[in-house]
């Protein structure tokens, strides 16, 4: 435990320079020394050099959060069975990528915003899907439809509010990945599915790239 001592103000009508300038130095030193201890005890998460977060976060459906294209390889209606399991009507078992549910609880429980942007025409089973494996509450925003993924992200940033270069977009076709990038979106390939490695690679490249930009700024 630090401790130290206040010096104490000069009696009243005691008049020497002297004793004042000493007094006001002693005086100035202590709270150089307060406001050391008190940034030392400031948590890092408040600090000016705490990594900035993206305001929102978008991933593609097909081959990013399941292996599968939705309006090819599987058929609906879909169906949860005793089992726990999602299952198509022909009895295939239906599923995602192992890493994608603890990936979305993650990033929910740490207060991200999530959405979807997926270039399928079959929105209805996309959604049936996404309800059926308990996602509903993990996104806050949805763009399903075929297209360019600029138009998808365009009205992702209409109805969030938040500006391009607060996002990051993960998907699996660099067609996709090339186009939003020139928007100012931090886009990431994904080549076998998201895992938990990947968002976090992304979300430390983010923060690394916002620093920079930071940095040119000042100058």
């Amino acid at each position: 435990m630090v401790r130290f001592h206040v010096a104490s103000l000069p009696p009243q009508g005691f008049r020497s320079p002297n004793v004042h300038r000493t007094w006001r130095g002693r005086h100035s030193a202590c709270h150089v020394l307060l406001r050391c201890l008190v940034l030392m005890a400031t948590p890092t998460a408040s600090r000016s050099d705490a990594p900035v977060k993206p305001k929102l976060i978008v991933f593609d459906l097909d081959y990013t959060l399941w292996p599968f294209w939705v309006d090819t390889h599987v058929d609906p209606p879909f169906t949860l069975a005793k089992d726990g399991k999602v299952y198509d009507s022909h009895r295939r078992h239906v599923t995602y990528y192992p890493q994608v549910p603890e990936v979305l609880q993650n990033l929910h429980s740490q207060g991200y915003q999530l959405g979807i942007a997926s270039r399928t025409s079959c929105r209805q089973e996309a959604n049936e899907l996404i309800h059926l494996f308990k996602w509903d509450r993990f996104f806050h925003f949805r763009e399903i439809f075929p297209g360019s993924k600029t138009t998808h992200f365009r009205k992702l940033q209409k109805s969030s509010g938040f500006e391009y270069e607060d996002m990051i977009f993960f998907d699996d076709e660099h067609r996709n990945v090339v186009e939003v990038e020139q928007l100012g979106v931090l886009c990431i390939f994904v080549e076998d599915g998201v895992t938990k490695s990947l968002v976090q690679n992304a979300l430390e490249q983010f923060a690394n790239k916002r620093k920079m930009s930071s940095k040119h700024k000042e100058f």
